[in-house]
């Protein structure tokens, strides 16, 4: 095992077969691209190595070629280039390109900006997930199940929607930033490493709301609906348009009880 600094812990044949990978003379291979826990500094004595490999369009080698030591997962450049819509077949894997590691760029920085491009998401996909796919107006749904609930006695109902509206409000706010949400395994590193920017998620706060949601707790449902609705409405201000308020004015009456004025 070595530790190398920005990769983690490696075994020594992970690193070995990494050095050998970025060194191979192969004319097809025109971009490598290293994701996973390695990439994102996180790797450990367990890990292997996972990368994609773009090869020239012309290559006929498709098969994923996997070790227990490195895992190389062919892709054409116009397959990377390919941009997925979020919640669609095979959209799935957009966040493995988030915070990746360019090892080979021989297209002359288009591998660079369609690694940016998968892991990010345009003024427009930001409102297909939101509008479209109805992820806010979810994420509210199960907020307002949940307090209505607590307002009952029905504790573990309550703690289920809470928890339910983890995945959801998660979409929402890292959407509002223009970002793909992260595998779970990694929340906690992205929240430390690249904070959002929203001012109600400094400090290691939004991590703390999620924690409170799985605990079912009832003040951070609340706390965090507001949040999530100054952090929309922030989003509508700036974008100029009334994408998010829409959604949630939508709601009524039902916003006195998720704002704690009034139990509907």
């Amino acid at each position: 095992m070595a530790l190398v600094a920005g990769y983690g812990s490696l075994p020594d044949a992970a690193l070995q077969a990494l050095s050998e990978l970025t060194s191979r003379e192969d004319p097809a291979i025109i971009g490598i691209i290293l994701t996973g826990s390695a990439a994102r500094g996180m790797a450990t004595e367990h890990s292997d190595v996972d990368v994609i490999v773009v090869r020239d369009e012309a290559e006929s080698a498709r098969e994923v070629k996997r070790s227990s030591v490195i895992d190389e997962i062919p892709m054409t450049l116009a397959e990377l280039e390919t941009v997925k819509a979020i919640g669609s077949d095979g959209a799935w894997d957009r966040w493995s390109f988030a915070w990746a590691q360019v090892l080979l760029d021989s297209s002359g920085g288009r591998i660079s900006d369609a690694v940016h491009r998968q892991a990010t998401l345009s003024d427009q996909e930001i409102r297909d997930l939101l509008i479209g796919r109805s992820r806010l107006d979810e994420y509210i749904n199960f907020t307002y199940r949940a307090l209505k609930s607590h307002r009952d006695g029905l504790t573990e109902a309550a703690r289920l929607d809470s928890a339910e509206s983890v995945a959801s409000m998660l979409d929402v706010v890292f959407a509002l930033s223009g970002r793909v949400r992260p595998y779970n395994k990694y929340l906690t590193w992205e929240l430390s490493e690249h904070p959002l920017p929203g001012a109600d998620w400094q400090d290691g706060r939004l991590l703390r709301r999620v924690n409170g949601l799985l605990d079912g707790n009832e003040a951070t449902v609340r706390e965090l609906f507001l949040e999530v609705e100054r952090e929309c409405r922030t989003y509508d201000q700036t974008s100029g348009q009334s994408v998010t308020s829409v959604v949630i004015d939508a709601w009524g009456e039902e916003l006195r009880l998720l704002r704690g004025l009034l139990d509907p």
